[in-house]
């Protein structure tokens, strides 16, 4: 069974953990309640798309200077306030064994899915340290409170391609387009991308670059359930990489 047996990697935070609650809730304790975004930045100095100089009046020849100065001040501001979060976060004691989880039960059930089907998996993850313990315990500690005991934790500082490879992955569930696209790019590994919300021009995209899409961690287990029984099976699996998005 072990040589059959899939080697899987997963995100933590949007696929099992909710970071996104506990940094909303920060910043509104820091900000109040009027100034919470939308959005979640994943690690601090993280480049998003506002600040990389993406803007369509930087393009114009009739640039008007004012407005692009107070654009350039609100860019600042919000990452300030950004900054201010995540110093919060990193200065609270073991901040990561707070987090809730996302889907009730979904840690545990993949704890028995590796059990039965003799599964390798691997939780990565790019948290950043706070006080208290390393990310890597802090992060075990969490995953054995959901049910899943012994847990293999990578705290990884690159891209998740190269990471995927040197594991060896078959399948990576992750909820960033941009880790799914390292992935297709410097391993075999097959990617599973979490769409929670409903974005038809996302999956979209995501399935012509040959990412599979699911809606939540449950769905993903169904996948690789699948994918386990149809391994051997090519014509069922191409039936699956259909269904999902892959490119066979």
């Amino acid at each position: 069974m072990g040589r059959d047996a899939l080697r899987v990697g997963f995100d933590l935070d949007g696929v099992l953990a909710d970071l996104a609650s506990a940094y909303k809730a920060i910043e509104a304790r820091l900000f109040g309640p009027n100034e919470v975004e939308d959005e979640v930045p994943e690690t601090p100095g993280e480049n998003d798309e506002e600040s990389t100089g993406r803007r369509d009046d930087d393009k114009s020849k009739d640039i008007d200077e004012d407005a692009a100065a107070r654009r350039a001040a609100d860019l600042n501001a919000l990452q300030h306030k950004r900054e201010i979060v995540w110093r919060a976060i990193q200065t609270t004691d073991n901040f990561w064994t707070t987090l809730t989880s996302l889907e009730p039960d979904a840690v545990r059930r993949l704890h028995e899915l590796t059990a039965r089907h003799g599964w390798e998996a691997f939780f990565i993850t790019q948290r950043p340290e706070t006080t208290g313990d390393t990310v890597q315990r802090q992060t075990q500690r969490w995953l054995a409170r959901q049910g899943f005991d012994l847990p293999s934790v990578i705290v990884v500082r690159g891209a998740r391609g190269k990471v995927a490879a040197a594991l060896e992955l078959d399948y990576l569930v992750d909820d960033t387009p941009k880790n799914c696209v390292d992935v297709i790019s410097d391993s075999t590994t097959r990617p599973i991308l979490i769409l929670r919300n409903i974005n038809r021009s996302a999956e979209q995209n995501a399935r012509r670059l040959g990412i599979g899409v699911v809606r939540s961690v449950a769905e993903a287990l169904d996948v690789l359930e699948r994918a386990q029984a149809v391994r051997n099976n090519p014509t069922l699996f191409e039936r699956l990489a259909k269904a999902v998005g892959w490119k066979s």
